[in-house]
C-alpha cells in the first residue's frame, strides 16, 4: 500500500529529473503525459531514500537491460545511490496501460462518445494506480514515496518503456 505517513520535510523530495535522450515519444498525447508527469513531480512530490543524507535529490530514470534504474542524486548532480529494479513485474501494466492510451487517443481523435471516453479513462486511471501500487511496494524500505509521486513516477516508467 502506498506510504502517504506524515508530511516530510521539503528536504527530502526530487528538484530535478533527468531521462535519457531527449527523441519524442511516438505522439503527440504520450509526449505530453510525460511533460505533465515531470511538471506535476517537480512541483510536489515526496521522495525519502533510506539511508542517504537530507535532499534534494535529482534523480536519472532510465532503462537498461530491461531493468529500471534510479540513479539518485544530490542537487549538484553528485552520484548518492543507484537503485536497479526488474522490470518484469511491470511488464503486464506497462503493456496494458499503452494499449489503454493508445484507445483512448484514438477516441479523441475519431470523435468518440463521451461516455466511451471517460470508461477509457477510469481504465487508464486504474491502470495507473495499479502500476503506482507495485513502484511504491518495490521500493519499499529503499524509498518513501507518496501516492502521487508513485503515480507520476509509473507514468515515466511507462514513457521510456515506449522509447525502447
Amino acid at each position: 500500500m502506498p506510504d502517504d505517513g506524515p508530511e516530510m520535510p521539503a528536504t527530502q523530495r526530487l528538484s530535478r529529473i533527468e531521462l535519457p535522450d531527449a527523441a519524442p515519444l511516438p505522439s503527440p498525447y504520450a509526449e505530453a503525459d510525460r511533460t505533465q508527469a515531470v511538471a506535476d513531480l517537480l512541483l510536489a512530490n515526496r521522495f525519502d531514500p533510506a539511508g542517504l543524507p537530507r535532499g534534494p535529490y535529482t534523480l536519472h530514470l532510465s532503462l537498461r537491460e530491461g531493468r529500471l534504474t534510479f540513479d539518485i542524486r544530490d542537487a549538484a548532480d553528485r552520484p548518492l545511490h543507484a537503485l536497479v529494479l526488474a522490470l518484469g513485474p511491470f511488464r503486464r501494466l506497462i503493456k496494458d496501460y499503452h494499449m489503454v492510451v493508445e484507445s483512448h487517443e484514438r477516441a479523441v481523435t475519431e470523435g468518440g462518445n463521451e461516455g466511451s471516453i471517460q470508461a477509457i479513462d477510469m481504465g487508464r486511471r486504474g491502470l495507473h494506480n495499479e502500476g503506482a501500487e507495485l513502484l511504491t511496494r518495490r521500493l519499499h524500505g529503499r524509498v518513501g514515496l507518496d501516492f502521487e509521486t508513485a503515480r507520476r513516477l509509473f507514468t515515466l516508467v511507462c514513457a521510456l518503456h515506449q522509447r525502447i
